[in-house]
C-alpha cells in the first residue's frame, strides 16, 4: 500500500476517483482481451440443442449421431430418415457487420430441398436500427422450399432472400450463407440420394498464359473480352413499375428518364492480355507477383446516377450491391476484396466515376473460363425506412482465343478438379499493395461534396457557439438577451441537428472508434458521417477548453429536447422537485458504472455492447423520431416526463455517453467558470439555482457534471441577485453618494439616472463659486 504514502496527488477524492475507474477500465479491458469464444469450424454439437427436431422438419423427433467434416446430424421422423442438420457456419464464411459469424442450422433432405432454418447465435446489431429480429428471419425463411439439388446443377439462379431495408447487408450475408453451404454439402455428396456422380466434360479448359499482348479499348469492348451493362433511369423505372413497385418508379434518381442510370462494365484482369491492357505493364507484373495459385481477379467500372458500390462496405466492409454468381453459388466482396483503381490503361478508354479491383475469395470455387456473371442489385428508397428492390445480370464468357482446351476421359468433376490445376494467378493483398491505390477520388470524398450545404450550416453553428464561448462575459451581463440566444441554439440542435440531419452522437461511437484503434483502423468509415466526424472533432477541441459541457449542454439533439421540454414544463407551473444532495451526489455515478460496463462489453462482443446501449434514448428519440416498437418508445417517454419534474434526469444520471466525455474532460486546460470567495460559504444561491446541481453546497463546480449552461455565471454578474455583487453595488452607491458636491455642501446637485437605474446626484457646475 506504498501509494497511499505518495500524500498531495491523491488526497484529492476525485483524482482518486479517476484512478480508480482508470483501473477498473484496464481491468475490464484485460479480461475483455482474453479468448472468450471457441473456434469457428465444427460447432453443431454445441448449437444442436438449441433446437427440437420438429423446427427443421414437420413432424421429425429426433437426431442421429453427428459424424463428417464438416459435422452432420442426421433427422429422423420415428425410424424414417427424413433429411439432415448443418451448421452454415461449419460450411462456409457467414461474416456480417458484427465480424463475427452469424449461425444458422439448416434442415435439408435428400434431395437438396431446405425444409427448416434456425438462427441460433449471432452478433449482429440488428436491433439498434430498430428492425425486429423476427422481420429477419421471416427474410431468411424465404430459402424455405427451394430445391438448391438444381442450383447446384446449374439449372437455375441461387434463389434469393427478401431485403429488409436497414439491414441488407446482414439478410444477404445470411441468404448467401445458406444456400453456398448447402451448394457445397452437395457436390461434395454428403446428401445420400444427391451423392451421383457429376460426370465432367472430356475436355478441360484453362487459360493461356502464353497470349500476352496490349489492346485498345474498343477492341477490347469489341471482341467481349470486357462486357458492359448500361440502363437509364426510365429504363429502370419501368422495370420497377413491372414488378409492381409503382412507388419505387415515382422516385426517380435524376428527373429526365434519358438519363444514364448506370454504365457498368467488367472484366477478368487475370487474364494476361486483359489485365495487361487495363491494368498498364508495370502495375500488372507486380500483380503477377503476388498472386496465388487458384484465384482469379476482376475489374469492375461503373459511370451515372446509380453507385455500384453504395455506402454498406463503408459502414459495414460489405459491398451489398454487387454479387459474383457461378454454377448455383454467389459471393458478395468485402471491403479486404477491394482495391479502389484511377483509371483505366487501355488506350480510348473512357473516364469512369468508380473503378474497383476485386480479388475473388480463395474459398469460393471460380473459375474464370466458365460462364459467370455478375449481378447488379438496384435499390430505391419508397419511405424512411422502406426499399424497393430489382435485380440485374451481366454476363460474362471468357472469349476462346484467351483459352487452352486439353482432353481428358470422363471422370467425376471433384476428380478432374483435382488432376487440372489452374494456372491463373490470384489473389491480391489489398493491405500491402498500395501501388493499384491511385487518384480516384475516396467514396467518402464524395459524400462530403454531396452533403456540402449541412456541412457548411454545421461548422458555421460551431462557430457561433465558439463565439457565445469566448464571449460569454458580454453576454451573460445580458441576460434577456442571452436567454434567447441560448434557447434559439438548443431548438436548433434539436430540430435542425437531430431531427433533420440525425447528427446526434452516441456512446456507441466511442465504443466503435476504441475498438478500431485497436484491430483495423480505418478513417474512411468515420469520414463517411461527415457531421458525425465534425462534430465529434470539435467536441474533441471542445474537451480541452471547457471539458464536456459544450456538447452536453448546446450540442445533444437529447439534452435540448429534456431542457426546452422542462422549460415548458416551468412556463405550465409543473412542481420541480430538488433532489438533495446527498442523494444526488449517490445518483450520479451510475451513468459512469454504465458506461464502464459498456466499455468492457464492447472489446468481448462489440454488437452485443451496441444492444446494451439501447440505454440511450437518442436513437428512438432522434435519429427515428419515435417511430419504434413500443417497450423502447415507451422507455424513451418516461425519461422525458422525469425531465419534466428534474431538468434533465437522463443527463444527471444514466447517460454513458456524458460519462465517457467526463473522463477525458478532465483535462481542460482552462477555467472559465468564474467564482467569488463567499460562493459556498456562506453563500448558496449559484448551488441552488444549478439546473442540474452541478455545483457542490461548499461552492465548488463539479465540472465532471457541469453542462455548461452559464446560469451561475448570469448570477456571478448580477449586483440584484448575487450577494457578493448586491455588497459592491451597495458600496459604490455610497460612495459616489457621499462624494456628490450636495453632500460636502458646494451647491444644488442635479439628479441623474445611473445605467443600472440608480438615482445619484451630480453637481451644478453652473451656479458652483469660483475662487
Amino acid at each position: 500500500m506504498h501509494w497511499i504514502q505518495l500524500g498531495a496527488p491523491y488526497s484529492n477524492p476525485s483524482r482518486v476517483l479517476l484512478l480508480a475507474l482508470l483501473k477498473v477500465m484496464g481491468l475490464l479491458l484485460l479480461v475483455a482481451c482474453l479468448p472468450f469464444e471457441a473456434g469457428a469450424a465444427g460447432r453443431l454439437e454445441q448449437f444442436l440443442p438449441k433446437v427440437q427436431p420438429s423446427e427443421l422438419f414437420a413432424g421429425a423427433d429426433r437426431f442421429g449421431k453427428i459424424e463428417g467434416d464438416p459435422p452432420m446430424a442426421s433427422v429422423f421422423r420415428g425410424q424414417d430418415l427424413v433429411g439432415h442438420v448443418y451448421l452454415n457456419s461449419d460450411v462456409t464464411s457467414a461474416i456480417g457487420y458484427s465480424g463475427k459469424p452469424i449461425h444458422i442450422l439448416v434442415g435439408i433432405d435428400e434431395a437438396g430441398v431446405i425444409h427448416g432454418l434456425k438462427m441460433v447465435d449471432h452478433q449482429e446489431p440488428i436491433v439498434l436500427i430498430g428492425i425486429p429480429e423476427e422481420k429477419v428471419v421471416a427474410s431468411l425463411n424465404t430459402l424455405i422450399g427451394q430445391d438448391l439439388g438444381r442450383v447446384s446443377a446449374g439449372a437455375v439462379r441461387p434463389p434469393q432472400v427478401d431485403i429488409v431495408s436497414g439491414a441488407t447487408v446482414t439478410v444477404l450475408v445470411m441468404g448467401d450463407s445458406v444456400v453456398r453451404s448447402a451448394v457445397r454439402l452437395i457436390r461434395g455428396n454428403r446428401l445420400g440420394a444427391a451423392q451421383a456422380q457429376v460426370t465432367a466434360p472430356t475436355e478441360t479448359r484453362a487459360v493461356d498464359l502464353t497470349r500476352s499482348e496490349l489492346r485498345d479499348w474498343h477492341t477490347l469492348v469489341g471482341d467481349g473480352s470486357v462486357r458492359v451493362l448500361r440502363l437509364s433511369v426510365g429504363e429502370v423505372s419501368e422495370a420497377f413499375r413491372e414488378i409492381g413497385r409503382p412507388e419505387a418508379a415515382e422516385r426517380p434518381e435524376t428527373r429526365d428518364p434519358r438519363d444514364q442510370f448506370i454504365e457498368l462494365y467488367i472484366a477478368p484482369v487475370s487474364v494476361p492480355t486483359i489485365g495487361r491492357s487495363l491494368l498498364g505493364d508495370v502495375q500488372y507484373e507486380r500483380l503477377v507477383q503476388r498472386l496465388k495459385p487458384g484465384q482469379q481477379a476482376i475489374v469492375v467500372a461503373g459511370d451515372g446516377a446509380y453507385s455500384f458500390k453504395g455506402s454498406g462496405y463503408v459502414r459495414g466492409g460489405i459491398f451489398d450491391r454487387i454479387e459474383l454468381l457461378q454454377s448455383g453459388q454467389g459471393i458478395r466482396f468485402r471491403d479486404r476484396n477491394h482495391t479502389r483503381l484511377g483509371d483505366l490503361a487501355a488506350e480510348g478508354a473512357p473516364r469512369l466515376r468508380e473503378i474497383a479491383l476485386f480479388v475473388v475469395p480463395e474459398d469460393f470455387d471460380f473459375d474464370v473460363t466458365e460462364p459467370w456473371e455478375l449481378q447488379l442489385l438496384v435499390q430505391r428508397s419508397i419511405g424512411a425506412r422502406d426499399k424497393a428492390t430489382l435485380s440485374y445480370e451481366l454476363g460474362y464468357t471468357l472469349p476462346d482465343p484467351y483459352v487452352t482446351v486439353t482432353k481428358v476421359p470422363a471422370m467425376s468433376r471433384a476428380a478432374a478438379s483435382e488432376q487440372v490445376a489452374k494456372p491463373v494467378p490470384a489473389v491480391l493483398d489489398t493491405a500491402t499493395d498500395a501501388f493499384l491505390a491511385s487518384d480516384e477520388e475516396p467514396l467518402w470524398q464524395r459524400i462530403w461534396k454531396m452533403n456540402t450545404i449541412s456541412i457548411a450550416i454545421t461548422v458555421v453553428a460551431l462557430l457561433i457557439l465558439t463565439a457565445i464561448f469566448f464571449f460569454q462575459d458580454w453576454l451573460v451581463r445580458r441576460p434577456v438577451l442571452f436567454g434567447w440566444i441560448r434557447r434559439g441554439y438548443l431548438v436548433f440542435t434539436l430540430f435542425w441537428l437531430g431531427w433533420y440531419a440525425n447528427a446526434q452522437l452516441s456512446v456507441v461511437n466511442v465504443l466503435t472508434f476504441t475498438n478500431a484503434l485497436v484491430s483495423d483502423f480505418s478513417w474512411e468509415f468515420f469520414l463517411s458521417a461527415p457531421l458525425i466526424f465534425i462534430l465529434w472533432a470539435a467536441v474533441a477541441a471542445g474537451l480541452l477548453f471547457w471539458g464536456r459541457g459544450p456538447f452536453c449542454g448546446w450540442l445533444c439533439p437529447f439534452g435540448a429536447l429534456q431542457e426546452l421540454t422542462n422549460n415548458i414544463a416551468q412556463w405550465l407551473k409543473v412542481p420541480q422537485i430538488k433532489v438533495p444532495f446527498g442523494l444526488h451526489e449517490r445518483l450520479w455515478p451510475i451513468k459512469y458504472v454504465i458506461f464502464l460496463g459498456l466499455f468492457g462489453l464492447s472489446f468481448y462482443s462489440v454488437a452485443m455492447a451496441e444492444m446494451v446501449a439501447e440505454v440511450e434514448p437518442f436513437k428512438t428519440a432522434i435519429i427515428l423520431k419515435f417511430v419504434r416498437d413500443w417497450p423502447f418508445v415507451v422507455f424513451a417517454v418516461a425519461l422525458l416526463v422525469a425531465g419534466l419534474f428534474i431538468e434533465r434526469f437522463y443527463c444527471r444520471y444514466l447517460c454513458p455517453l456524458g460519462a465517457a466525455l467526463a473522463i477525458p474532460g478532465r483535462i481542460r486546460m482552462f477555467e472559465w467558470l468564474k467564482r467569488w470567495p463567499e460562493c459556498g460559504s456562506p453563500c448558496q444561491r449559484c448551488a441552488k439555482e444549478c439546473p442540474v446541481q452541478s455545483i457542490h453546497p461548499e461552492g465548488q463546480i463539479n465540472v465532471n457534471e457541469c453542462i455548461y449552461c452559464m446560469n451561475c455565471q448570469e448570477l456571478y454578474h448580477d449586483d440584484h441577485r448575487c450577494p457578493h455583487m448586491i455588497q459592491v453595488r451597495l458600496k459604490r452607491e455610497k460612495f459616489m453618494a457621499l462624494s456628490s458636491p450636495a453632500s460636502r455642501g458646494e451647491g444644488p446637485a442635479k439628479t441623474v439616472i445611473s445605467h443600472k437605474g440608480n438615482r445619484i446626484a451630480k453637481p451644478d457646475t453652473a451656479t458652483r463659486p469660483t475662487t
